[in-house]
């Protein structure tokens, strides 16, 4: 049986050890199995492309991690504006990391999609998610200087590829890997992880 480099189930008032906190949030907690996060306002984890800007004030929750491993969280979504967004991230640096959510839209369909970071510049892809589906389980898979990014509504369904990348990286470098939230537009959204695995590949 695989053994996890990490598996918090949220199930105990602090939080394990050995994670940390990248920008910490003005608000979370952990209750009844869920780490709660609620992202302060204009925070966001961007790198020039198209919009111009850089932004690098999310909330990243992470571990550091070397070698192949399987990155894992189910989060549920309690959006309040545009672009609230939560899930999973791998990070070297502020010009090198990729994450992937779902990203609220109040209008149409929410986003399904990864954006992966080289050199200071950011990419995104993304299909339509429902808006009404509040729940999602992601997980990133890394093969050397490689990432599978893959996706699957629920336990009881197969995982469904959502995109390979790669990171311009040193290769014995140490990557922080975790979970992110972080809300663009304005306060009151919250994200609720109900884990994270960190599992040796």
């Amino acid at each position: 049986m695989a053994q996890f480099a990490l598996h918090e189930q949220f199930n105990k008032p602090a939080l394990d050890a050995r994670l940390r906190w990248l920008n910490p949030p003005p608000s979370w907690s952990v209750k009844s199995g869920r780490l709660a996060v609620r992202p302060g306002s204009k925070t966001d984890f961007w790198q020039r492309t198209q919009y111009g800007f850089r932004a690098d004030n999310g909330h990243f929750l992470y571990l550091k991690a070397s070698g192949d491993f399987i990155l894992t969280t189910k989060v549920r979504l309690h959006p309040a504006h545009p672009y609230d967004q939560a899930g999973l991230m791998v990070r070297v640096g502020s010009s090198c990391w990729i994450k992937t959510s779902v990203e609220y839209e109040s209008e149409g369909p929410s986003k399904l999609g990864a954006v992966v970071t080289n050199r200071g510049w950011s990419d995104w892809s993304l299909q339509n998610f429902p808006r009404s589906r509040k729940e999602v389980r992601l997980r990133i898979r890394r093969i050397k200087q490689d990432f599978l990014i893959e996706w699957t509504p629920n336990a009881n369904e197969s995982w469904e590829l959502l995109r390979v990348a790669h990171l311009n990286k040193r290769g014995g470098q140490p990557i922080q890997c975790g979970l992110y939230a972080c809300s663009p537009k304005g306060h009151g959204f919250r994200a609720e992880f109900e884990f994270l695995k960190i599992q040796a590949a």
